[in-house]
């Protein structure tokens, strides 16, 4: 399991609960942004003013915990766009009611910023604001930037925020083992996010992964992985149930 921790230990826990070995070798580092205050405040400040925005999007679960402070809240009138159910459940817990917020639909092949577009796009008029909840350090990812420019054309005006920085890790000797090992050894390594890909390529450079099976939860990363060199590639949805059994069908075969 590649994603940020602590994420990565809870999907660890629920895999086990499934009866299914698995380990969190996290391959980004999620820290606060270092922007100015006022910058985040004034955001938080436009977000509770009726009116002021059309939606917040929220690209990740990570942009809410770093968005959402004690006090912080939604104006009720601005809707909140989730790429996912797994940041809907972060927005819920902080506070915005279920009704505020708009996803993909449950039966949606992605979740993601493509996914989102249509159930979103009937609420943007001409003129309309909308800010884009983000990471920093190249962060902003394809789907987004493929969704800012729909709404652009739109004719909406966007505003961005980076709340939280995504960094490579520095691997300690035990997690470079475990990670030499499962280059080889049959191990099915998860992957959410082309980052990841990128990191671990940084970190064990030279690394023959031919051998090597990955299981991506999105067509772009699944093509990184391919591009990386890993030998078997499968995609599934991002949802815990479907990417469970897609484990429990690569074991198989």
């Amino acid at each position: 399991m590649t994603r940020p921790a602590p994420d990565a230990g809870h999907w660890v826990d629920e895999l086990q609960a499934r009866g299914i070995a698995a380990s969190a070798l996290p391959l980004i580092d999620i820290a606060p942004t270092e922007i100015p205050s006022e910058a985040l405040s004034k955001a938080r400040c436009a977000c509770a003013t009726p009116g002021h925005y059309r939606a917040v999007m929220f690209v990740s679960g990570n942009a809410v915990s770093h968005f959402f402070a004690p006090g912080v809240r939604l104006a009720p009138g601005t809707r909140a766009w989730s790429p996912g159910p797994g940041t809907a459940r972060t927005l819920q817990a902080a506070g915005v009611p279920t009704a505020q917020i708009d996803g993909p639909r449950p039966d949606a092949t992605q979740f993601d910023s493509e996914a989102l577009w249509p159930e979103v796009r009937a609420q943007i008029q001409s003129g309309d604001r909308v800010l884009l909840v983000r990471g920093g350090s190249g962060a902003s990812g394809s789907g987004r930037e493929w969704l800012a420019e729909q709404l652009r054309r739109a004719g909406a005006t966007l505003e961005f925020v980076a709340v939280y920085e995504r960094h490579a890790p520095q691997l300690a000797p035990t997690a470079l083992a475990l990670a030499r090992e499962a280059a080889h050894d049959g191990t099915l390594w998860l992957f959410s996010s082309s980052e990841a890909i990128s990191n671990l390529q940084r970190a064990l450079p030279g690394t023959d992964w031919s051998q090597a099976r990955a299981l991506a939860t999105h067509p772009r990363i699944a093509a990184a992985a391919q591009q990386a060199g890993f030998g078997h590639v499968q995609q599934c949805r991002p949802s815990l149930s479907e990417v469970a059994a897609s484990i429990e069908s690569a074991h198989e075969h």
